[in-house]
């Protein structure tokens, strides 16, 4: 949206300073989350009280009513509006200056996202940061887990077209870029809408109804030039066959770090998050990645607390856990989510007891990684160079080792091998 701002000739500003327009890309993922959102909203306008204040992205798409009343608020769009954001803004400054500068609403621009069948495609549009690009190849989820409001924000699955993917990583391959980021809402899920390959334009190897799908697009995206890391977004864990692993293992470039979606080590309490898989599938598909990757670095999302979860519960998902040796684990407390089935749900487990949990386990998480990081010492790893920080330049190795150097040179977006010398904290301090 920055960007569509920016080649219509705006001036872009710290979200702290004083501008004309605000524009707050909203998340609804949980209360908190809500509650932020009207926070920021509200903020906006104590910062300049003549700016327009838009609300878009997901808590305006499924809290219309609430949002209606914020009266900090003068225009309200959807996910499917995003695309054509300038317009609209420009839309309501006409209109306003039409009625003499007073402020007036135009009403809500928010369409039944639960209808759209079109990934919005912004056009070459990338969030690129120093040395990666984050390139997202789809939209929306069809899974409806039952703690999630995400399926009913974002819609049904819609995949961007393979041609425009492959042709805005060509320009970022261009520009000097190394390694990009495959994103989504379930980029598992990529392709399920391609009913044929009539569908998609400019597809020449896609005949008849050969369905096309996430390790096709990896295959065409290991053929650009200049791309040097492919990195793979949180991925559904049935997605990973030994037939996926089987075409992957032949793509250099994809990075050797999967982060694999738990949530829990419990199958009861998997069963009433309405996750489609077991513990036991779960354990099968990491012993294959490992068998096919031998230095795969596997992380990973957990709930603690979910409505039900006993003691015992709580105890065989740590064990589980504990097996698995996950280099690192991203731990959510429960949270409440109005919308969804598990906010209604009996038996809501208690905050401090949520709170126990979640510290059990990020100690678990950090013991794991300094045990994998120790295994480098004394090693050589190629590191993708970052960023400065301090008297060290940073970077990660292929399966996303945090590496640090203290150097002299601009090490940032160089690829080079360095020698692993000690740990410090969630990294390793190497020498080149």
């Amino acid at each position: 949206m920055s960007q569509k701002f920016l080649e219509k000739g705006y001036e872009i500003v710290e979200h702290t300073k004083k501008a004309d327009i605000y524009i707050i890309n909203t998340c609804t993922v949980t209360n908190m989350s809500d509650r932020k959102s009207r926070q920021m909203l509200r903020r906006a306008k104590i910062l300049n009280k003549d700016a327009i204040v838009v609300a878009v992205g997901c808590y305006a798409q499924v809290a219309k009513n609430e949002i209606e009343q914020i009266p900090e608020i003068d225009l309200v769009l959807g996910n499917d509006e995003k695309v054509n954001i300038v317009q609209y803004v420009e839309k309501y400054i006409k209109e306003s200056n039409a009625q003499n500068n007073e402020t007036i609403n135009t009403g809500n621009k928010i369409q039944d996202v639960m209808q759209s069948k079109e990934f919005a495609e912004f056009g070459d549009v990338t969030y690129t940061e120093k040395t990666r690009a984050v390139i997202k190849i789809q939209d929306g989820c069809d899974r409806f887990c039952s703690y999630c409001i995400i399926p009913y924000a974002r819609g049904r699955v819609r995949s961007r077209k393979p041609e425009h993917i492959i042709s805005e990583i060509e320009k970022i391959a261009k520009e000097g870029i190394k390694e990009v980021v495959i994103t989504g809402i379930h980029i598992a899920s990529y392709g399920k809408d391609f009913r044929s390959g009539k569908e998609i334009e400019n597809e020449k190897e896609i005949q008849g109804n050969k369905q096309y799908r996430l390790i096709d697009l990896l295959e065409e995206i290991n053929k650009i030039e200049g791309i040097q890391r492919i990195r793979l977004g949180s991925i559904e864990p049935l997605l990973i066959t030994k037939e996926f692993l089987d075409r992957l293992i032949k793509l250099e470039k994809v990075c050797h770090h999967f982060h694999l979606s738990l949530q829990s080590g419990c199958n009861e309490t998997l069963k009433r998050m309405n996750r489609r898989y077991t513990i036991e599938q779960f354990q099968e598909i990491v012993k294959n990645i490992r068998k096919y990757y031998k230095d795969a670095v596997l992380t990973t999302d957990i709930i603690v607390g979910f409505p039900g979860e006993t003691e015992e519960e709580f105890s065989k998902t740590y064990n589980f856990l504990k097996n698995i040796k996950f280099y690192k684990m991203h731990i959510f407390k429960y949270s409440q989510r109005k919308g969804t089935k598990a906010a209604t749900m009996p038996n809501q487990v208690d905050g401090n007891i949520k709170e126990e949990r979640s510290k059990k386990l990020l100690e678990l998480s950090d013991k794991n990684q300094k045990e994998y990081n120790k295994r480098y010492i004394g090693k050589e790893v190629e590191v993708l160079f970052e960023e400065q920080e301090g008297k060290y330049y940073k970077g990660h190795t292929k399966n996303y080792i945090e590496i640090k150097c203290e150097t002299n040179e601009n090490l940032q977006n160089e690829i080079k091998k360095v020698k692993c010398k000690k740990l410090d904290s969630d990294c390793i301090i190497a020498e080149i």
